[in-house]
């Protein structure tokens, strides 16, 4: 049996993660309130703002943009975009 989770993302109850994405607190926190579908939702986004933004994660500053974007993602603010971008057509 799947764990479920209320999730913050899609105000809906849905499949959960395996396991916290993070250490500590920030990752204990998604692991109880995110389920597996907006965590990939968001490493989807997160991975286009990088390359978009042309972001270095080693760089402190863009870790913390990009954290700052998944907090506003998960809780339903206005997020990061990436402008100019055109999905490729299917």
């Amino acid at each position: 049996m799947t764990r479920t989770v209320m999730c913050r993302k899609y105000k809906e109850q849905l499949e959960g993660l395996e396991r916290p994405p993070y250490p500590g607190p920030k990752g204990q926190d998604i692991f109880e309130h995110v389920s597996a579908k907006a965590w990939a939702d968001w490493q989807k986004h997160q991975t286009l703002l990088i390359n978009e933004k042309r972001l270095n994660m080693m760089n402190a500053e863009d870790r913390k943009f990009i954290q700052g974007e998944m907090d506003k993602y998960f809780s339903g603010e206005e997020y990061a975009q990436a402008e100019g971008y055109v999905p490729p057509a299917e």
